[in-house]
């Protein structure tokens, strides 16, 4: 009886225990898997790329445009092509600017840098000399001149401008010549002037320059290049 009546004492009442909520785990981040499909895609993706000569179908010009939507099928219908890969296309561009007074003034190939970036977009290369050429006072490794390689969208952009609004500005211009191939589907082409480049200010020239620009194609005469340059819209001295 002594036991029941006993009280138990302040702060030493039976406490229920506290609830522990449990979290869900988080969930693990499931690694994507490349399924074939996938895979055939991306090879199917990348090959158009490159065949197309262009990094995102966002970045079209009018003139790769132009190439894909009339240029092509002209190519097949006039060489009666069996396979679309036949048809020959643009395949780089390059632009040289021979700059012999830099041997005397190393200011002037500073000026032919900046003006052959200002009118392709793109940062150059220096050529240098191979070998050592005592009458021109030219050592071996001097630098004498730049160039730059132009592929995809900004050969296309280059291309159009130069064939709608560079050529046209010559002096007199009746066209460019169609005996500048090399056989194998290539043009080359002379300019004399660099102030034909709409990007460049007459006022800020030093001196007066020209450059080569060598037109790389897939073609495997220069029956095939021809065609192709004339619908791209090169215009040929008739």
């Amino acid at each position: 009886m002594a036991e029941e009546n006993k009280k138990p004492v302040a702060g030493q009442e039976d406490k229920p225990a506290a609830k522990v909520e449990s979290k869900p785990a988080a969930p693990k981040a499931q690694a994507k898997v490349q399924t074939p499909a996938t895979k055939k895609e991306a090879v199917k993706k990348n090959s158009q790329v490159r065949q197309k000569g262009f990094v995102d179908s966002k970045n079209h010009t009018r003139l790769l445009d132009r190439y894909i939507k009339e240029v092509k099928p002209a190519l097949m219908k006039k060489f009666e092509y069996k396979s679309v890969m036949q048809v020959p296309a643009l395949s780089k561009i390059v632009v040289n600017i021979g700059v012999g007074d830099a041997t005397q003034d190393s200011k002037r190939m500073d000026e032919a840098v900046a003006e052959i970036a200002v009118i392709t977009g793109q940062k150059c290369i220096v050529t240098k000399a191979k070998k050592s050429i005592a009458p021109f006072k030219l050592r071996e490794g001097q630098s004498i001149g730049c160039k730059v390689t132009l592929r995809g969208v900004r050969m296309y952009e280059f291309f159009d401008k130069l064939v709608s609004i560079s050529l046209p500005r010559v002096r007199d211009f009746r066209g460019v010549s169609k005996n500048s191939f090399d056989g194998r589907g290539n043009y080359t082409l002379g300019i004399k002037e660099q102030l034909i480049f709409p990007e460049i200010e007459y006022d800020k020239v030093a001196k007066v320059r020209g450059m080569d620009i060598i037109i790389v194609t897939t073609a495997k005469s220069d029956e095939e290049a021809y065609a192709l340059l004339k619908e791209l819209g090169m215009p040929f001295s008739k």
